[in-house]
């Protein structure tokens, strides 16, 4: 069991992070248009968050668009770019993920990205759970050097994903950090926690800012929430 877990807070804006940060989050997955899962936010918004909280740490999405993870080259080098640009507003590491058609890992374009990513964090995100195979891909991340891998083990949600999960958990044998997230709450953090045997865990902790609001902010109650219970652990 890890002497303490970690828990990331995924903001899909500004108010999103401060909520995340009076929270108490140590670190922070930075996006965009969280109804469409995530989308790369601006380097404007990128850089203010640098500023304004120079000791959080700083992941950013990197997703130029919505819906599957095959990408063009064109989009490819667009994604580079944003790699490059997110480094230099200072982040400290960033998310991508790219397949095949084929429903793989497309190594070629995920060495593209680490290589712009200039020796930041790189996390490999849910895109993983749309492979066919994801035991080879799991090698597959591995062996591009990427430091950990944020998955529901497959599933709608993280607490029903729990056997695969256990089993990367198991397989990565400390080669790499995979991180549960989708559906994360309070209430299955520990449950997730301790039966996959992960130690770090991902949450967007989100509520509607207002009734009838067609968007989704940082609950900063919720932060605490899932903070205090893992806390326990």
């Amino acid at each position: 069991m890890p002497d303490k877990y970690l828990l990331e807070v995924c903001t899909g804006n500004l108010c999103s992070v401060k909520a995340a940060v009076r929270a108490g989050a140590q670190r922070v997955e930075l996006c965009s248009a969280l109804g469409v899962d995530g989308l790369t936010p601006s380097v404007g918004l990128i850089r203010y968050v640098r500023q304004k909280y120079s000791d959080l740490t700083l992941h950013v999405l990197i997703r130029p668009r919505e819906g599957n993870f095959v990408y063009t080259q064109d989009e490819l080098a667009v994604m580079q770019a944003d790699v490059c640009a997110a480094v230099e507003a200072g982040a400290d590491g960033v998310v991508i993920g790219c397949l095949t058609a084929e429903g793989n890992i497309d190594t070629s374009a995920v060495k593209r990205l680490i290589q712009a990513a200039d020796g930041r964090h790189v996390t490999f995100h849910r895109a993983f759970d749309h492979c066919k195979h994801p035991e080879q891909a799991l090698e597959d991340i591995i062996d591009l050097g990427c430091d950990r891998l944020l998955t529901s083990g497959q599933a709608p949600q993280a607490i029903e994903g729990l056997t695969l999960l256990r089993r990367l958990v198991a397989q990565s044998a400390g080669r790499i950090i995979i991180m549960p997230g989708a559906g994360v709450t309070a209430e299955n953090a520990t449950k997730i926690l301790l039966t996959t045997e992960a130690s770090e865990i991902h949450a967007s902790a989100s509520v509607q800012p207002y009734p009838d609001a067609d968007y989704r902010e940082t609950s900063e109650q919720k932060v605490r929430d899932i903070l205090a219970t893992i806390g326990r652990l």
